[in-house]
């Protein structure tokens, strides 16, 4: 094996996190995973990761291996991707992180279009409840509602969306009067529990006066820790949601929901792809990335011009 060969299996190593993921991974026994990497450390004459079957945890030499090493993976990426016909060839490892619903909805889709497109790709989807760490956990891209705390990761708008106040139709012929936010506390409101907490905030502002918002705590006798679950039960009847637009403009179209509260609209829940700062980002990432930006608009309307277009037949 040369040494560029040892880089690459160590970044794969890291990535999985165990000597048991690394070999189902290359489809190699955990014997033959551990022995390499003795021979890895015997050539280098020190300790890069301490490790037990299930878990690898990198030491400090093993950190700047995997530091140095990948900066040199990604300069040889970008010289090969620069040479002629590699520039169309798009290849190695592709690892996303994304949501239950809007990944199973929008992003497993158009993976699996890109993925056909380029064969030589190994993609992986992840969805979580809560984004998982890019660096910590090997990710290459985060699908995340709205802008990264984290300065030290680029974020790329792949879609705009709002939070959507609606209701059944069956629901919003007999209740109570809804003219403003505050109103919110007489309902059933239907609180979606990402959080340990018996109630929700939710957060509007005002359409003609931007910038002025208004928060309520609202509470209902129906729960979930689901989101499909809280459309299901919003279309059934059972009381108002506070949905993001990518979720329900279908059933807005078809009249299965009604959106409320024409004056206000919920505050922005935009998505964006995230990723690494670095010197260089590698074909795949980028390539997958403006594939998003280019698609996802498609898959889902413009909010703003179907919302304004029902203004005039949303209840009061």
């Amino acid at each position: 094996m040369t040494p560029l060969d040892d880089l690459a299996f160590f970044q794969r190593l890291a990535r999985a996190g165990s000597l048991t993921a690394t070999a189902r991974e290359l489809g190699l026994s955990l014997s033959a995973v551990s022995k390499r990497l003795q021979r890895l450390e015997a050539r280098l004459g020190v300790s890069l990761a301490a490790r037990t079957t299930r878990r690898l945890t990198l030491t400090a030499e093993g950190e700047r291996y995997l530091a140095r090493g990948g900066a040199i993976l990604d300069d040889l990426t970008e010289l090969e991707e620069t040479l002629g016909d590699h520039r169309a060839e798009l290849s190695g490892p592709l690892r996303i992180n994304a949501t239950f619903g809007f990944g199973r909805r929008h992003v497993a889709p158009l993976l699996s279009t890109f993925r056909a497109r380029h064969p030589r790709l190994e993609a992986s989807l992840e969805l979580t409840n809560f984004p998982l760490g890019l660096a910590d956990q090997g990710i290459d891209i985060g699908i995340r509602v709205g802008e990264p705390p984290d300065s030290r990761l680029v974020a790329r708008r792949i879609l705009a969306s709002r939070r959507v106040l609606c209701a059944a139709p069956g629901y919003v012929a007999t209740m109570p009067p809804l003219r403003e936010p505050g109103d919110l506390a007489r309902h059933a409101c239907l609180v979606l529990r990402e959080i340990a907490s018996d109630y929700a905030v939710w957060r509007f502002e005002r359409r003609e006066a931007p910038g002025e918002e208004r928060a309520v705590k609202v509470t209902g006798p129906m729960a979930s820790n689901d989101g499909e679950v809280i459309r299901g039960l919003a279309r059934d009847g059972q009381g108002i949601a506070l949905r993001s637009w990518w979720d329900v403009h279908e059933d807005l179209a078809a009249g299965r929901l009604v959106e409320l509260l024409p004056g206000w609209q919920g505050v922005r829940a935009d998505f964006h792809a995230v990723y690494d700062r670095r010197r260089h980002v590698p074909l795949r990432i980028r390539a997958f990335i403006a594939y998003l930006e280019q698609e996802m608009p498609g898959r889902v309307p413009a909010q703003d011009v179907l919302s304004q277009a029902r203004q005039g037949e949303s209840p009061p």
